[in-house]
């Protein structure tokens, strides 16, 4: 394990909440909406049988909520009690779980372990890289107005399911926010519209959003770190923050965020290795229909690491995408982060062409690693040079070489 890193027995919950294998669709329901868990563990006694994801119930098809929820079953990751907080973020974010369930040797269910637990850790770990909120997370593109409505936020429900979206008056400034359990709350309640009474004759689609937004958003300064991001959101129970510049909102920082820091820190402690080692992450990319969209990306990124590992080693890749938020251009803006042992890069491109962009900012950060190694090269050989020219001005060096090679007066 690397050194400084809590395992996930320090950190986990060791009494989680459960079902029992025969429960009916509608207590886990139930559980996830009192409780807001989007992953329960399903015991079978007291061994884990799986776990039941809102994922899975919200696909579901003609299954009555009497159903079992055996039948929706999801395997769960293995993840044990004696991993580090690296390793245990990287199962978290390789499976897109917010939670999982964490076994001992003989399959029992020991405890639960989530994003919220990890991120509650970093800011009192000196391994945690205090990397800048303003190189963090992704853009804040899509800005809400207050007398928008719940029409507007049709068209970004797949986003409101990653993080909150950002509120502002018309001078641009942040007033509040919208996430789930807020449009929720109007949808199962469209007469009221949420936190005020609205006439009956209101459609939930036609409430304004400043009406059920929660008020203030959690924020940070724009000057502020990672550490700070994830005290931020420990102590206001969220899992992302908005980046603030001038009472404006600039990015959104969330927990993936955060613990990609972490597999990335824990990677750059491992020493050498190759490409094949280098934790790629690519958001921005959920829901859509194109799976081959994905291919063509992963092969482009691909062949850039290739490119990348003759200048460096790289250890942690993010490429995140970012459509704008209007009708009158289809432009995206794609945003890399790459950690290597030479330190962090940034770039980022925006276009309406998502491959041109992916490509653009992979040789943009070829070029700044290819500069610092260029740097590094130099000055190794500048400490040579200089190291030569002292040996030469060296003259008891320079009549022992004379005499060791028969060529002393």
């Amino acid at each position: 394990m690397p050194t400084g890193w809590p395992t996930v027995a320090d950190l986990m919950t060791t009494r989680p909440v459960t079902i029992p294998l025969d429960a009916p669709i509608s207590q886990a329901l139930g559980i996830m909406r009192t409780r807001a868990y989007h992953e329960i563990p399903v015991v079978d006694r007291r061994r884990l049988a799986g776990i039941i994801t809102f994922d899975a119930l919200a696909r579901r098809v003609s299954r009555a909520s009497l159903s079992k929820v055996a039948g929706l079953l999801t395997p769960a990751p293995l993840v044990t009690a004696n991993l580090s907080l690296p390793e245990a973020a990287e199962i978290l974010l390789g499976s897109g779980l917010r939670g999982a369930p964490v076994v001992g040797k003989k399959g029992e269910l020991l405890g639960v372990i989530s994003r919220t637990d990890l991120v509650a850790a970093l800011p009192r770990l000196t391994a945690f890289p205090h990397e800048p909120v303003a190189r963090l997370g992704s853009p804040a593109t899509v800005l809400l107005r207050e007398d928008d409505t719940v029409r507007h936020l049709q068209a970004q429900f797949r986003t409101l399911e990653d993080h909150p979206l950002p509120v502002v008056n018309r001078k641009g400034r942040l007033v509040g926010a919208v996430g789930v359990a807020d449009l929720a709350a109007v949808l199962w309640r469209p007469d009221t519209g949420g936190k005020r009474d609205l006439p009956q004759t209101t459609r939930a689609l036609d409430v304004r959003i400043d009406s059920f937004m929660h008020t203030p958003a959690v924020t940070v300064d724009a000057g502020a770190d990672a550490a700070e991001a994830a005290a931020r959101m420990t102590k206001a129970k969220v899992s992302s923050v908005f980046v603030l510049e001038d009472e404006r909102p600039t990015r959104i920082v969330g927990q993936a965020d955060l613990l990609g820091l972490v597999v990335g820190a824990a990677r750059a402690q491992r020493g050498s290795g190759g490409i094949e080692d280098c934790y790629v992450e690519i958001t921005g990319l959920r829901g859509s229909s194109d799976p081959g969209l994905l291919a063509d990306i992963d092969h482009l990124v691909a062949q850039g690491l290739k490119r990348l590992a003759h200048h460096g080693r790289p250890i942690l890749l993010s490429v995140h995408l970012s459509p704008h938020s209007t009708h009158r251009t289809a432009d995206i803006t794609v945003e890399g982060r790459l950690q290597t042992d030479s330190g962090m890069f940034y770039a980022t491109q925006t276009g309406w062409n998502l491959m041109a962009a992916v490509s653009a900012i992979l040789e943009e950060l070829g070029r700044q690693l290819g500069r610092k190694s260029g740097s590094r090269r130099a000055q190794s050989r500048g400490r040579r040079v200089a190291a030569d020219d002292d040996a030469g001005d060296d003259p008891d060096l320079e009549a022992r070489i004379r005499t060791a090679t028969g060529d002393a007066e």
